[in-house]
């Protein structure tokens, strides 16, 4: 739905939210005898895998403030994003639909390399937004750090949808450019504008994205970023002293909550694109050491490891403080109805959601997941073989069924009973193959036709010719 379309729609709703606009959302609550609608802060780590923290069960690395937050707020356990690559995930997010009905399925590139692709060159910004959704409604919205939703020439800068205030890298506008040391400093620089935002706005209601680089290869941390690793030497030294950076940087978001006094009223949420980078991998060979945990796969992969990610959300006082959620499914594109709700904002029919409020699963209700969740990457993966997944995917209930379109390497998966997927259940489930496979097909035959890479969903590894 385009957001003039949307607006329209806003300003014929109901008499509670016809007056709409800058500063009026908190009169609306008030007037329904309710309080300040909460702010948001969104923590969105890069390639940051399922165990990759303390409280996830990382025997290692360092996490102290992520920890905390989990201690404060309810930590989810079947959290999935919408991609196993950047751009997908993040435009899910943005969204609310899988990102593959807007012809993202692979991360966006050069203008060149997406043409190949079949792909746009960027998130449609007619599109509305989580942020053009709480911008409608009086909040000041803010983003801060990676974008991968298009750049280059001609490619919308962050405010084309619905952003005020922004600072970003692989995207257009205003970004960190000549700052020698932005590889080991990235989080802290971040940071530091999502902290003067908050600074700026504490007394309004505020929503912004705090989307770090780390711990996207290239990895470069410092000395001291490394110290703690020192005895354990290589690419063990280097994630994990930029994870426990990052970790250290996003301690000072929550101290600056607490400062202002703004803690109480504002819900946190952490969460990671995608599952770790694997080593085989050129600009992570020194560094691919990412845990996902129990999960079988990484980034480019939809087996679990790779868009099963952690997710955190605190809210003081709302969100149960200690819990922790093992049967709550979620995923990146309910993001946008869910905070909405808890915004008390109106989410129309018309954009048609692909995802769905779980705000009772964050307060701690009774949930139940209503709508299944589908993933399609077309790209041919490198990597270790045992990471390499069918093209298609859908979660329903405890099943998940992996497919390619042809209907080869069909997989079947009691996910809370089997992680590894490795224990294929498929011949044994016949009749429940063909409903989803029916069901996986059906959803794929209304996406916008493209290309496949040649090789997507092979598991075949590519041996080298003899030499002759």
């Amino acid at each position: 739905m385009k957001r003039i379309d949307f607006l329209k729609t806003l300003a014929a709703g109901g008499a509670a939210y016809a007056a709409w606009g800058p500063h009026r959302l908190a009169r609306a609550w008030a007037a329904d005898g309710g309080s300040k609608p909460p702010n948001f802060v969104f923590i969105l780590a890069d390639d940051w895998g399922w165990g990759d923290l303390g409280c996830y069960g990382h025997p290692t690395i360092k996490t102290p403030n992520l920890d905390h937050l989990a201690g404060q707020g309810t930590r989810f356990t079947q959290y999935y994003v919408n991609g196993s690559v950047c751009s997908p995930s993040r435009a899910g997010i943005m969204t609310g639909h899988f990102p593959a009905r807007h012809g993202i399925h692979a991360h966006l590139a050069t203008h060149e390399q997406n043409a190949q692709r079949d792909m746009p060159n960027w998130l449609d910004p007619e599109v509305t937004t989580l942020p053009d959704l709480l911008k409608s409604a009086g909040y000041i919205t803010g983003h801060f750090g990676k974008w991968h939703l298009g750049a280059g020439e001609g490619a919308p800068e962050p405010k084309e949808y619905g952003l005020d205030d922004y600072r970003t890298f692989n995207g257009n506008g205003p970004g960190w450019e000549g700052v020698a040391d932005w590889i080991p400093r990235s989080s802290e620089l971040i940071v530091d504008e999502t902290l003067r935002f908050i600074g700026e706005n504490r007394a309004r209601p505020f929503f912004v994205q705090a989307w770090l680089k780390d711990t996207h290869a290239y990895l470069d941390p410092t000395e001291k970023q490394r110290e703690p690793y020192k005895k354990l030497g290589g690419a063990l030294e280097i994630y994990y002293g930029a994870a426990t950076d990052a970790d250290r940087q996003i301690g000072r978001i929550l101290a600056k909550l607490d400062e202002l006094g703004l803690a109480e009223n504002t819900v946190v949420v952490f969460s990671s694109d995608n599952g770790p980078e694997d080593i085989t991998i050129t600009n992570a060979s020194h560094s691919g050491v990412g845990s996902p945990g129990p999960f079988r796969g990484r980034k480019r992969s939809l087996y679990e490891g790779g868009v099963r990610v952690p997710f955190i959300v605190r809210w003081p006082g709302k969100v149960p403080a200690g819990r922790v959620d093992n049967a709550s499914v979620v995923s990146g594109v309910d993001l946008l109805p869910t905070f909405c709700a808890l915004a008390g904002v109106p989410d129309p029919e018309s954009l048609r959601p692909d995802g769905q409020d779980v705000s009772a699963a964050l307060l701690g209700r009774p949930f139940e997941r209503r709508k299944p969740l589908f993933w399609e990457f077309r790209s041919a993966v490198v990597g270790h073989v045992i990471n390499r997944s069918p093209m298609l995917a859908l979660r329903e209930g405890n099943w998940k069924l992996l497919m390619n379109p042809d209907r080869s390497r069909i997989e079947l998966y009691d996910i809370p009973n089997e992680t590894s997927e490795l224990n294929n259940l498929a011949d044994r489930n016949p009749e429940v193959v063909e409903r989803l496979a029916g069901q996986l097909l059906a959803w794929r035959s209304e996406l916008p036709p493209g290309r496949v890479d040649k090789g997507a969903g092979v598991n075949v590894y590519p041996w080298p010719k003899e030499a002759h």
